[in-house]
């Protein structure tokens, strides 16, 4: 039988890739591509007024109400403006640190830091997202550092939310623009510098445009992962509604209604894949 098989798959290279992909590509098709469509099915249903239950009939009531109605539109405007912010911010903390361990640090230093910078992500994230809550409690670490320089805790709300999704997700910035630093060669600048240029010049018109599509590379786990966020929201936003925790509050109340609201990130990271795919950021993922 063994035999027969090695035979069977010998000089056929399309085959042998096909038998290896055949798993994870049934289980992407099945797991993941298939409840998307259940959940795109779900939200052209309703919810009856009088029975209260769903009703499988075709409309776009719900995709109406969140178009129409200024609560989603300004719960989905704050969320995207949120997921901005953290992205931009850990473009602007990953690359120094990304440049610095790709360019300037020794191997035995750059180890150092890859493990440093990938320790975090072994911890479990609701354990980061508990300990951030209790640093920002009233009587968290944070009260120590401030209150003897006359600084109030900033608490609960939008700026927490930012900051502990900013300090989560930046691992997830720095490890492709650190990939797409290594591929710059040394040479590049070595060359700019001996024509003359300053370290500025060189790494506006040398380093910046050959990195930019790992920044962007990396910008597409940070946006999209915050997007999609509703267990930090939920513990440190006080209060404050996403687009995560408003389907999560409505799925059992009216799950047509968050599966419509949940197609709104899904649209946007559709656009935003495509605007990162003609900046060739897929290369450095």
């Amino acid at each position: 039988m063994g035999r027969r098989l090695a035979d069977l798959f010998h000089g056929r290279p399309g085959l042998q890739a096909g038998s290896l992909l055949a798993g994870p590509v049934g289980w992407l098709v099945i797991g993941y591509l298939g409840s998307l469509a259940i959940l795109l099915v779900t939200s052209l249903w309703t919810l009856g007024e009088l029975s209260g239950e769903i009703e499988r009939t075709v409309t776009l009531d719900n995709f109406r109400d969140i178009a129409e109605q200024d609560v989603y539109r300004s719960v989905a405007g704050r969320t995207i403006l949120i997921a901005a912010l953290v992205t931009v911010t850990d473009a602007l903390l990953a690359f120094p640190i990304a440049f610095y361990m790709a360019k300037v640090a020794t191997p035995r230093m750059k180890a150092v830091l890859v493990v440093a910078v990938l320790m975090p992500l072994w911890s479990a994230y609701l354990v980061k997202v508990y300990a951030w809550r209790a640093i920002l409690s009233e009587e968290g670490a944070l009260n120590w550092v401030l209150d003897p320089i006359g600084v109030s805790n900033p608490g609960y709300g939008l700026f927490a939310v930012w900051l502990v999704m900013s300090y989560i997700w930046l691992p997830y910035m720095i490890i492709p623009i650190y990939a797409g630093l290594e591929r710059i060669p040394n040479t590049l600048l070595s060359a700019s510098e001996d024509m003359g240029a300053k370290p500025f010049t060189t790494f506006r018109r040398v380093i910046l445009p050959l990195a930019f599509p790992a920044v962007v590379a990396g910008s597409i786990f940070t946006f999209s992962l915050t997007l999609g966020d509703f267990i930090a929201p939920t513990l440190v936003g006080s209060g404050t509604q996403f687009i995560g925790t408003v389907v999560y509050s409505t799925f059992t109340t009216n799950l047509p209604l968050a599966a419509a609201f949940a197609t709104v990130p899904i649209v946007v990271m559709i656009v935003y894949l495509l605007i990162a795919r003609r900046l060739g950021a897929f290369e450095h993922l």
